[in-house]
């Protein structure tokens, strides 16, 4: 079963950037209620997608106070418990990032083992890329960042 996920979140003053569980230098962080991981909740949505389960949203509210700036691989995690509760093997994982800016080569690995590590997955099952927005669109004006992601999952009983 497969399933896809998309977030956004704009930029935002005096915030860390946080993608992939890594903390990424950057002159603005993203707005968001938990740390903004604009990655994590791409493919939280596809994994939680890929189950036929409701989205992020749904088991982690805006505005609920035990979600105030929560990391983002602590939704992951909830999804690994939600694949394990339904007797579910989560098989791989990939995603794209949509930025002008920061350069995410030079963290990709330190994210791959992050997500992986949240998801119970091995890190050569997660694929992140990164591309740019040629300038166009608010992406393209640095106003903030977009992902995209796509999940696998399949029964324990009989894979797919």
């Amino acid at each position: 079963m497969t399933g896809i996920g998309y977030d956004v979140h704009r930029f935002a003053e005096h915030r860390p950037l946080v993608l992939g569980g890594v903390t990424i230098p950057h002159s603005h962080g993203l707005e968001g209620h938990s740390d903004a991981d604009v990655l994590c909740h791409a493919i939280a949505d596809a994994v939680l997608g890929a189950m036929g389960l409701p989205d992020i949203g749904y088991y982690f509210p805006p505005g609920d106070p035990a979600c105030k700036d929560i990391c983002s691989l602590r939704i992951l995690e909830k999804c690994r418990d939600l694949a394990e509760a339904n007797n579910l093997l989560i098989v791989n994982v990939d995603s794209t990032l949509v930025a002008e800016a920061p350069k995410v080569l030079p963290h990709r690995d330190a994210m791959r083992t992050n997500i992986a590590a949240a998801l119970g997955i091995r890190p050569e099952r997660v694929g992140i890329k990164a591309t740019t927005n040629e300038t166009m669109g608010f992406i393209g004006r640095k106003e903030g960042i977009a992902a995209m992601a796509v999940a696998q999952v399949e029964s324990k009983d009989r894979p797919v």
